[in-house]
């Protein structure tokens, strides 16, 4: 029992001092560093946990200087191919369709008949016309041999020239009786669609066929707000179809009033196509060159955004600062872009640019040739 009781005691007595020690709070070793003086065991001291950040080193970044070059803008519009002139070719005149000379499809020349009337008595009533006008005619010769005498009263010879004047008046009217009766081309083009068949019966003012005139052809767009300083009427235009055949022209207008609900502008050019082979209607793209500016040329891969959002290059001052200037897109080439504003000797970078932002302090290094051709084959690789 006694034996017991001291083992007891012990046991108290221990669990006594390590609760003491543990209130203490120190739990180093001996001749470890102490956390709370900042010294060692030894009485050394020793620099803070929390040191000063080393200053950050510049980023290595490549630069090239681009070449400058005179290139002229280009304005992108969406638009369709229309005919340059349509008619709707209608009778003018009812009767019974006589004569229908072409077809669907079928090259017309100005002038040219396209449907005839059956005359039925119109030649006759000219002949009739011309007779009376020919009997009037002697007539009035006659009276004025007699008023030259005095042997007529002014007021017949008055009734001769009338009558005169009545009868030519109706051979004229019965000669446009007879000419309403013939519908001719009133321009070149292409028959689109035929209505009517030999035979039929027609009202006055009947459509009898749909002729178009393909040369030139018309393609027609939208120009916006922004675009439209730098495009006039006569600017050399290029057009590219569906099919990827390409025409060359001329734009031909710009409208002055905007479209109220896109703000944009109509504009058209007209390409010249002899074998009238484009069809209307068909979407194309219109490409306008405008004056030549400088610019320079570089590759997709440069165009970064600013902390705004906005879409440009970054550069390195004279200070080796880092600058972003806003691109002024011209024109996309397979070799590049082709941007305008960029300042003179302006070293651009090329490499690194995402890893930069404004202001910031950075070693340009001049882009060697083999990045420089790793970026023009990004470039060609993109189209």
């Amino acid at each position: 029992m006694a034996k017991l009781r001291f083992h007891k005691i012990a046991a108290v007595v221990v669990l006594v001092g390590f609760a003491a020690w543990m209130g203490t709070g120190k739990f180093s070793s001996v001749g470890s560093a102490s956390t709370e003086t900042g010294q060692t065991s030894g009485g050394e001291a020793r620099p803070s946990p929390v040191a000063e950040a080393a200053p950050k080193a510049p980023r290595t970044v490549a630069v090239v200087v681009p070449r400058r070059v005179q290139h002229e803008r280009a304005i992108h519009l969406s638009g369709q191919t229309q005919a340059d002139k349509r008619a709707i070719l209608a009778t003018r005149a009812a009767g019974i369709i006589e004569k229908l000379p072409v077809k669907q499809g079928d090259k017309v020349e100005a002038g040219q008949v396209v449907l005839a009337l059956s005359a039925e008595d119109k030649p006759a009533m000219i002949d009739t016309a011309r007779q009376l006008v020919r009997q009037r005619q002697a007539e009035l010769e006659a009276a004025q041999r007699l008023a030259k005498t005095g042997t007529l009263a002014k007021l017949s010879l008055d009734t001769a020239v009338s009558a005169l004047a009545q009868a030519e008046s109706q051979l004229k009217a019965a000669e446009s009786d007879l000419e309403r009766m013939t519908i001719v081309s009133p321009f070149a083009g292409v028959i689109d669609s035929v209505d009517v068949e030999v035979g039929s019966a027609v009202s006055q003012g009947a459509q009898v066929a749909t002729l178009l005139s393909l040369d030139p052809v018309v393609v027609k767009g939208e120009v916006s707000e922004r675009d439209l300083v730098y495009i006039k009427a006569g600017d050399k235009a290029e057009a590219k179809l569906v099919d990827g055949e390409k025409v060359t022209g001329k734009v031909r207008y710009i409208s002055r009033e905007a479209a109220p609900a896109t703000r944009t502008f109509r504009a058209g050019g007209a390409f010249p196509t002899p074998a009238a082979r484009i069809p209307a209607g068909m979407t194309a793209e219109i490409t306008v060159r405008a004056a030549p500016a400088d610019a320079v040329i570089l590759p997709r891969s440069v165009v970064t955004l600013s902390a705004n959002g906005d879409l440009g290059i970054r550069v390195a001052d004279k200070d080796n600062r880092i600058v972003f200037y806003p691109i002024d897109l011209m024109d996309d080439l397979t070799s590049g872009l082709v941007l305008g504003g960029v300042p003179k000797d302006a070293r651009v970078v090329v490499a690194g640019q995402d890893l930069v932002t404004e202001g910031d302090l950075v070693n340009p290094v001049v882009a060697d040739e083999q990045l420089i051709k790793k970026l023009v084959g990004e470039v060609a690789g993109t189209n």
